[in-house]
């Protein structure tokens, strides 16, 4: 089943930045994401990238590589995107370590998560957190 433990998630957010490069180093050295898979054409443009963390990935690029989707996220905003982490506390630490500008430091939230929240380096909103709610199909 799509989103399970093993399985394929059925959602994956999906960014384009001017420096890819910067964005995978960020992502894996300050918010522990792993790479699955990197797809560079000849010049060095990232035209695909997969970034797993747990049971869940991100897919990026570089924008201005051309295409429909390139051509339709030219003017999009930066996005908000939460990832489910078991040790809030020590992966707020990874990112400070690494010098990710911290939004809101870990907090308990009123609905029993603990999260906190980093801006990239271009501007997104990751909120790595607790909650985890079930998914029912």
């Amino acid at each position: 089943m799509a989103g399970t433990d093993g399985g394929r998630p059925s959602i994956y957010p999906t960014l384009l930045y001017a420096d890819a490069k910067a964005a995978i180093r960020q992502l894996t050295e300050a918010f522990g994401f792993s790479e699955a898979s990197v797809y560079e054409s000849e010049d060095g443009t990232v035209m695909h990238a997969e970034l797993v963390q747990g049971n869940g990935a991100v897919m990026l690029g570089s924008k201005g590589r051309g295409g429909v989707f390139d051509g339709a996220m030219k003017d999009a905003g930066p996005a908000g995107v939460y990832v489910v982490v078991d040790d809030v506390d020590a992966h707020h630490q990874r990112a400070v370590d690494h010098g990710a500008e911290i939004l809101m430091p870990p907090t308990d939230q009123d609905y029993g998560s603990r999260d906190y929240l980093a801006r990239d380096a271009e501007g997104n909103i990751w909120s790595f957190g607790t909650y985890a709610p079930e998914i029912r199909g």
